[in-house]
């Protein structure tokens, strides 16, 4: 008997959007531990263009390896078309979303730009019914990102760039700055936050001012008209969502006992300079967790965060989502969709 057979973006080689490639692939059966997802919709992350051009920006020795051909992506939205027969605590017809095998399982063939994924059970939670699949699919790695900087680590696997290991820190009453704050892990840095009860200074450029503001920054600075290391001073907390190499640039602007996170921390050379300041500077590596995104998905269904989406695309048209992904200026996310809502 024939396998069945799903429709799928994949690449066959390292590239440009040009690469993906929308065929029929190979449709997943759940292994022990997993779930089937028909997939309703797909958030759109960065790593999904670092892996698509085979992780130039990473020194040759941390680039994952793997065979062709890759089905991209990781943040999916969908309904359970089946269980392993030892998963218990989901069942078939049940709306789940999750970051599926992340950082883990770069390349292989269950993956999120599909029809269908198998998700390890402890990678899933259910969907928060107050929001459509289209929404819940651009919260997982972001929202996480965001959480495990903020609120709980949740492991101990250290990020190999930072020497130092990551600790989240108190944020009621305390002023915290977010960099990219319009972007997929900035705007719910800002949300988290202000849940958290921290005074926000939200860093963008102008035309995303009333959307910061709309989701709690007390403040706003138009990166385009001001650089904020020249006019802020005795921050508790910088969040840089857009990190690089550019990240020192903020440490001016900490009180000592401050600390800087650089979401994307490689390239950080201010170590030295860190440690003059009495600053601490620290970041961790994003990893899938079911636990936390249940967590994440009471605060989503209560409306305390909000996902914002920049636009949606058909998953056959992955490239154009890529081509909008890499001009730049993104408000909230890109999303592909799978099945009409």
């Amino acid at each position: 008997m024939a396998a069945e057979t799903m429709k799928a973006v994949r690449i066959h080689a390292f590239g440009g959007p040009e690469v993906l490639v929308y065929e029929d692939a190979p449709k997943p059966e759940p292994k022990r531990g997993e779930l089937l997802v028909r997939v309703r919709a797909i958030g759109l992350n960065l790593p999904d263009l670092y892996l698509r051009d085979g992780y130039r920006s990473l020194p040759p020795e941390w680039r994952p390896r793997g065979a062709f051909p890759i089905i991209p992506g990781t943040d999916v939205s969908g309904v359970v078309e089946a269980v392993a027969p030892d998963v218990e605590e989901f069942s078939v017809g049940q709306e789940v979303y999750s970051m599926v095998r992340f950082p883990d399982g770069a390349f292989g063939d269950s993956r999120a730009y599909a029809e269908y994924v198998s998700v390890p059970a402890s990678e899933a939670a259910r969907k928060p019914a107050g929001i459509d699949h289209r929404h819940a699919a651009a919260a997982p790695m972001s929202l996480l990102t965001a959480w495990q900087f903020m609120i709980d680590l949740g492991h101990d696997q250290p990020n190999p760039v930072m020497p130092n290991r990551h600790e989240p820190v108190p944020l009621e009453g305390r002023t915290v700055l977010v960099n990219g704050a319009a972007g997929g892990v900035g705007h719910f840095a800002v949300q988290i936050a202000r849940w958290k009860g921290a005074r926000v200074i939200a860093v963008a450029s102008g035309r995303h001012e009333a959307f910061l503001r709309d989701l709690g920054a007390d403040a706003f600075i138009d990166y385009r008209q001001t650089r904020p290391e020249d006019v802020v001073r005795d921050i508790d907390l910088v969040i840089d969502a857009v990190g690089g190499s550019t990240t020192s640039r903020f440490l001016r602007t900490l009180r000592r006992g401050g600390a800087l996170f650089p979401i994307f921390p490689l390239g950080f050379a201010g170590e030295e300079e860190a440690a003059s300041l009495g600053v601490t500077v620290s970041a961790t590596q994003v990893r899938s967790s079911g636990a936390q995104l249940a967590a994440a998905a009471r605060l989503l269904d209560e409306g305390r965060i909000r996902v914002a989406i920049d636009s949606a695309f058909p998953l056959a048209e992955a490239r154009r989502a890529h081509d909008r992904a890499e001009s730049g200026h993104i408000q909230g996310k890109i999303v592909l969709t799978v099945d009409p809502e």
